[in-house]
């Protein structure tokens, strides 16, 4: 059976997982990773899967994966890579999707986290690209600026980020503005050195070149 990304946004349980989940990371203090996320995630990874070449079916799936691979965050923030993945083959075997189809949807989520992804295949690599990419200060749920950690400075320093992808080039581009009066530039790499180095294998697996330029100045 085709199953559609329309399918999937307007599924109950999909819904519920995703409020719940946000919800329960807002609880204890994670920035945000709900309907904005995964409104941007979805985006970016079809960006990416188009200017790469890839079929309609295969873009579908990918804004599939991107829509699910946080829905673990309703278990436990911990492993919820893999809780996603597990909850997704559920929905997505009621649905009726194809095995072959629920693989590359479960692959991707299951392996979208710097702890233990890895890009096994390239609807996996643009997730990669396209969840890591988002970091801005409009997740940061913590409204007390004095009481913020590593975490809230580094995303809340963001003001702009954008993912830029040069299909012929093969180059895909990491672009952020930010204000270093509220996080220096090192204290960013400091958080986010492992996810860089995911992405990089991530474009690498996409046969491109990741770059990084953070406030005009490339760092990767």
């Amino acid at each position: 059976m085709m199953i559609t990304f329309t399918d999937i946004k307007n599924y109950p349980l999909v819904d519920a997982f995703i409020r719940l989940g946000n919800k329960y990371l807002g609880e204890m203090g994670f920035t945000e990773h709900g309907y904005r996320h995964l409104g941007v995630v979805t985006e970016r990874i079809k960006t990416i899967m188009q200017a790469l070449g890839s079929t309609e079916r295969e873009i579908e799936l990918a804004a599939i994966a991107a829509y699910l691979h946080d829905i673990g965050n309703v278990v436990n923030r911990v492993g919820h890579s893999q809780s996603s993945a597990l909850l997704s083959f559920h929905i997505l075997n009621d649905l009726g999707m194809p095995l072959e189809e629920i693989s590359i949807i479960m692959a991707a989520v299951g392996n979208h986290d710097e702890a233990s992804g890895t890009p096994v295949n390239r609807v996996a690599a643009s997730l990669i690209l396209a969840d890591k990419s988002d970091v801005h200060r409009s997740r940061v749920r913590n409204p007390d600026l004095g009481t913020f950690d590593i975490h809230d400075r580094v995303n809340y320093a963001v003001e702009e980020s954008a993912l830029l992808v040069d299909g012929r080039e093969r180059i895909i581009t990491m672009e952020l503005k930010i204000d270093i009066n509220i996080c220096p530039v090192m204290e960013y790499f400091e958080i986010f050195l492992t996810r860089m180095v995911l992405c990089r294998r991530a474009a690498s697996f996409l046969r491109t070149q990741f770059r990084l330029l953070i406030n005009d100045a490339r760092l990767l």
